[in-house]
């Protein structure tokens, strides 16, 4: 049985979702962002069980189909910009239709209807919140990071970077008190 959970958006909540199944004798077959797979049909009493056994770590079960596939779209951006060093050989667009099979106008329609924003719109906050991670770690220059990142180019990332914190990539990195954003919160 597969159950769909909000607010799973990296590898530590996947540690507590294995976590709080092994502790209800759940078997579990696979725990993905945003889902996981049991062995076992589960009764009411442990769905309930396990709903409030996530609500405590700030996850969440998901019943209904449209939020289980808005939190797909979620996962599939979060799993690629920040877990993923591979280029898309095709556009986004394309990979997201593909992955999710289904037609990427519905997606987007759907997507902004229920979150008041746009695909795009989260891809790129998402994007900014990593090249931040990345000038903090101040590991890799800025033309290291629009590389990995797949801007076309440095003056790309740091127009996009200007237009979304309203600093340059530069000023960002001199303003140490400046606190990233929790990924949920995006």
């Amino acid at each position: 049985m597969k159950l769909y959970i909000k607010n799973m958006v990296c590898i530590r909540c996947k540690m507590v979702v294995k976590e709080e199944l092994s502790k209800l004798g759940l078997h579990f077959i696979s725990v993905e962002l945003g889902e996981a797979e049991v062995l076992e049909n589960i009764s009411a009493e442990q769905h309930d069980q396990i709903r409030t056994a996530l609500l405590k770590s700030g996850l969440e079960l998901m019943d209904d189909k449209k939020s289980v596939l808005i939190q797909k779209i979620k996962n599939v951006i979060i799993e690629l910009v920040h877990y993923s060093e591979e280029p898309l050989a095709i556009n986004f667009s394309e990979f997201l239709s593909q992955k999710l099979n289904y037609d990427y106008t519905y997606l987007a329609n759907l997507f902004s209807e229920v979150q008041g924003t746009t695909i795009e719109q989260f891809l790129i906050a998402h994007k900014i919140e990593r090249v931040k991670e990345l000038l903090v770690y101040d590991e890799l220059n800025l033309t290291e990071i629009a590389y990995r990142m797949h801007y076309s180019s440095v003056a790309h990332l740091s127009a996009q970077f200007k237009k979304v914190t309203g600093l340059t990539p530069s000023h960002f990195k001199q303003l140490k008190y400046k606190r990233r954003s929790m990924l949920d919160d995006l």
